[in-house]
């Protein structure tokens, strides 16, 4: 093991780890900081939960600590694929920064915009931020990014599975290219590894452990049901949450509406959990987490995107409510129990139409979780209701149905959802593998571009082609499937039309050739609605 103390860190920067409590560095922390601390790029491959935020976070205190900060130009630059991470950074940098001048500011969506332009305009050290509010700020010409010196990618798969990959490669190009890059992430996939080919000049490789393997200190259990019925997974997963030995957990499904409801039947049954997704408020997420690490909620309901990378460090159990449909998303699920040496336990719900999906599972981890049995429950007897639009509950005016696609003309036909399907398994799984992508598509406050239906489209017909991609035989299921919304995935602009009575057709003329007075003058381009066409009076 290694102490920081002969990492090359300044006094100030020790200090402030010792106040911690930290006295040895992580594998990862002690073969990145040095190499930080000099200047190279370094591509770190480490799972959650190995110390990657303190191993980009200390050099780059260090580095910084001469130099000024200028108004809308910052020094560097953190991106996270997530707000809770981006929040979690942020507070990293705060413990391990008190000693020095460094400013620093958390751009994220969700929050005041105006506080964020102005801490900018004051001149900030650090952006520590999400893709999405950061283009957001750049495009309203609130900061520029040509005076970075250090750069960092943290949770790059993450960042692929979201469909941040395009805004990670634009982001490059408008840094300076003699900037310095730390670039973390769990796993290699091609199209990360293209990126860090096109960004990264010659960068020191490093890899705190073998990608997606599971630590030895979770305890692994698999728990079969004979039926796929809601109402049993929900059944089996109160008795699992039921255990004398939970002391608090996390339940991850594979769907945000699936969060709102698991969480809702825990609460009924008297358990005490909360859900956490992106659909939810910021200050409301903010609190939830703040409330689960804190010990003031027990069970804590999530979807991967909002927990994936989450530092909680006292987890005992994590509850895989779905068999998640990416074998790598199982890694980092259990990942959130029997961290820092503690002792954790897992439980997969496993029904019948989990064979493929667990066997993905399996394969990655390359070992046989411990089955359980749940004794004394008749599952072939639990049925769930059918629900209806008129029974479905709300909760702060949502329905426990996925958030829709923002609207617009043929948002409905373009919704994964509602396409239209052939009736085998391999379409049926094509369109739900269209939701879970739809869901992960960011949505960036007040971003055009990326709220567009068209746009919405082409990401999820590109997340089906990989279904097809992984399993040629259901090319074509899969593509009856989803013709209708590669159809619609850049659809012409639509002529507004409408019938008009001859009075009708005479006022818009005379609307054309009589302007309002005025309308542009002292406006700019910013006209207000009301003025923006005639108002006719008529006795």
């Amino acid at each position: 093991m290694t102490e920081f103390t002969k990492l090359g860190l300044s006094a100030t920067t020790l200090k402030a780890v010792a106040d911690t409590g930290y006295t040895v560095a992580t594998p990862i922390q002690a073969a990145a900081i040095p190499v930080a601390l000099a200047g190279r790029d370094v591509l770190g491959i480490a799972q959650t939960g190995t110390g990657k935020t303190a191993a980009f976070t200390l050099p780059m205190i260090d580095r910084l600590g001469s130099g000024r900060a200028r108004a809308r130009m910052p020094r560097a630059l953190v991106l996270a694929p997530t707000r809770e991470l981006a929040d979690q950074v942020a507070e990293s940098f705060a413990k391990y920064a008190k000693g020095t001048k460094l400013t620093w500011v958390l751009l994220i969506g969700g929050v005041s915009m105006g506080d964020q332009v102005a801490m900018l305009n004051k001149g900030v050290d650090v952006l520590i931020a999400t893709p999405g509010r950061l283009l957001d700020l750049f495009e309203r010409g609130k900061i520029l990014l040509t005076g970075v010196e250090m750069m960092v990618v943290d949770e790059a798969d993450r960042m692929l599975d979201m469909g941040f990959i395009p805004d990670i490669e634009r982001i490059f190009k408008l840094t300076p290219p003699k900037r310095q890059t730390l670039f973390f992430s769990a796993t290699m996939p091609p199209e990360i590894t293209r990126l860090t080919s096109q960004f990264l000049k010659d960068p020191t490789r490093i890899e705190a452990s073998r990608p997606a393997m599971t630590a030895d200190t979770i305890t692994q259990y698999v728990v079969r049901i004979p039926t796929s019925d809601p109402k049993a997974k929900r059944t089996a997963l109160r008795a699992l949450v039921g255990r004398e030995d939970v002391k608090n957990g996390i339940v991850f499904c594979n769907r945000k509406s699936e969060v709102d409801i698991v969480a809702k039947s825990l609460k009924t049954h008297g358990f005490d959990a909360a859900p956490i997704h992106g659909d939810l408020d910021q200050s409301l997420r903010t609190k939830t987490l703040a409330d689960f690490r804190s010990g003031a909620l027990k069970i804590l309901v999530a979807s991967d995107v909002a927990a994936r990378g989450l530092d909680i460090p006292d987890v005992s159990h994590v509850f895989n409510y779905d068999v998640s449909h990416h074998a790598d998303d199982y890694v980092h699920r259990i990942g959130r129990t029997g961290r820092a040496g503690k002792l954790g336990q897992a439980f997969m719900i496993v029904t019948p139409s989990d064979d493929k999906s667990l066997d993905k599972v399996l394969k990655l981890i390359k070992m046989d979780p411990q089955e359980l049995t749940l004794e004394g429950i008749d599952f072939a007897s639990i049925k769930d209701r059918p629900r209806t639009d008129d029974s479905r509950s709300s909760s702060r005016g949502r329905s426990d149905r996925p958030r829709p696609i923002p609207k617009s003309d043929n948002v409905a036909s373009m919704d994964p959802i509602k396409a239209p399907a052939t009736k085998t398994p391999l379409a049926k799984s094509a369109v739900a593998k269209a939701e879970d992508i739809r869901e992960e598509v960011p949505r960036r406050s007040r971003s055009r571009r990326s709220t567009r239906p068209e746009a919405v489209a082409e990401v999820a017909v590109e997340a089906v082609a990989s279904v097809v991609a992984e399993t040629p035989e259901t090319a074509p299921a899969v593509e009856a499937a989803v013709a209708p919304l590669s159809a619609k995935a850049t659809p012409p602009r639509r002529e507004r039309t409408r019938d008009r009575t001859p009075r009708d057709t005479k006022q818009s003329e005379h609307a054309k050739e009589q302007p309002v007075q005025g309308a542009r003058g002292g406006f700019g381009d910013d006209v207000p609605a009301f003025l923006r066409r005639p108002v006719i009076f008529s006795d």
